[in-house]
């Protein structure tokens, strides 16, 4: 592989021709293909779930309670989903639509930019098994998609659960990842021109220490203190301003910020005409052009996937396992619980003095009581058998 250059050649597909081919060639699975099977499997599973949640009981707003944001919240929160919500077709039209229409192809950065989006799905994940992020319901909401993804373990009910804010999320992740992937390409080839020595491993350790510090920047500086989420469930003993709503883990940027550089390595290591090291054999995929570019795109979208999911959300199940107890700073704004528990309920937050619960399970509620779902008995004590 080679480096990405200032120039790089555009990315163009060359159906070859089967006389081109010897016929073990032709016969062989290709890389591509490979990644290609992935990101559509991937792809099914999260057209399925989306179309469970939209015609289910969950596609139902979490609503704020009774606290409302402070101003200076509601401001940014609101300046900030306008800034989404105008830069997204922005973003579509400058790096899918004028690139067709001036070549009639969709670029890397196109491909990536839809990959990003659909990454989305993902960005419940990290509460798969315990409930340690949430996000601030007094934005537009419908709920979340989280319960009906297969196998998923923590507790919710409709409009009682942890809400996507979709104006801000979903142009986010679609265009505000895909331009900071650009930016930190950009410096990577600084770091390049800078050090033209530099190994790529060298490089690849530089770029994620710059991710991780953009990543505190961004979290830290806006996200967290102007209220779009929190991090509740911090381990306090590696989180910083550790007690405040806006406390905010070390280990956030450790994983986002391995996500990132992910994606900009990803972009950045192409070979001489512009391709990805998951778009291998491409040219040896039959059928013309537009199934070489639909091969294209599931396996650039696979690789986008496993970025996040093994990055972020594999060790994000850990970490949330091992949660401290919410701060009386975030448990008493209402805009941050979503109902799923504190004051107005009567189930506690998560707490390690308590049993996970489950979407099966009872709860032991703020009474300290044991309280079982509906028809559920306790599990009997069968007594050992006894030699006579």
């Amino acid at each position: 592989m080679s480096d990405l250059s200032d120039k790089k050649a555009p990315t163009v597909t060359e159906s070859l021709g089967g006389a081109a081919l010897g016929a073990d060639v032709q016969s062989k699975v290709k890389p591509v293909q490979i990644w290609a099977a992935v990101g559509g499997a991937i792809l099914v599973l999260q057209l399925y779930v989306w179309i469970r949640w939209i015609t289910g009981p969950y596609f139902e707003r979490v609503p704020g309670g009774p606290t409302d944001p402070p101003m200076y919240m509601k401001a940014f929160l609101t300046f900030n989903g306008i800034l989404m919500c105008v830069g997204l077709p922005i973003a579509i039209w400058w790096f899918i639509v004028r690139p067709w229409r001036r070549e009639r192809r969709i670029t890397l950065d196109g491909m990536l930019m839809v990959s990003m989006g659909l990454m989305f799905f993902q960005d419940p994940l990290l509460n798969y098994f315990n409930t340690w992020c949430t996000y601030n319901t007094w934005l537009w909401n419908r709920g979340s998609w989280s319960s009906d993804i297969p196998g998923w373990v923590s507790p919710e009910e409709p409009g009682r659960q942890v809400s996507e804010p979709l104006l801000i999320n979903a142009p986010g992740y679609t265009a505000g990842v895909l331009i900071i992937t650009i930016f930190g390409c950009w410096v990577m080839r600084k770091i390049k021109a800078r050090w033209p020595n530099i190994s790529n491993l060298r490089l690849i350790l530089v770029t994620y220490a710059f991710t991780f510090v953009l990543d505190f920047f961004m979290e830290a500086g806006f996200m967290l203190p102007f209220g779009l989420y929190t991090y509740p469930g911090s381990i306090r003993s590696v989180t910083v301003f550790a007690g405040t709503y806006h406390q905010r883990p070390i280990y956030e940027g450790l994983m986002w910020g391995g996500v990132q550089a992910a994606l900009c390595c990803l972009r950045y290591f192409t070979d001489d005409r512009g391709r990805t090291v998951v778009e291998r054999g491409l040219d040896h995929v039959r059928g013309g052009v537009v199934k070489q570019q639909f091969v294209r795109f599931l396996a650039i979208f696979a690789a986008v996937s496993g970025c996040f999911f093994f990055f972020y959300n594999v060790p994000a199940q850990w970490i949330g396992m091992h949660a401290d107890p919410w701060p009386e700073d975030h448990l008493k704004r209402s805009y941050f619980n979503g109902g799923i528990c504190g004051d107005g309920t009567d189930v506690p937050c998560p707490d390690p003095a308590l049993p996970i619960p489950t979407k099966r399970s009872g709860y032991i509620n703020t009474d300290g009581e044991l309280v079982l779902p509906e028809g559920v008995e306790l599990p009997k004590t069968v007594p050992f058998e006894r030699g006579k």
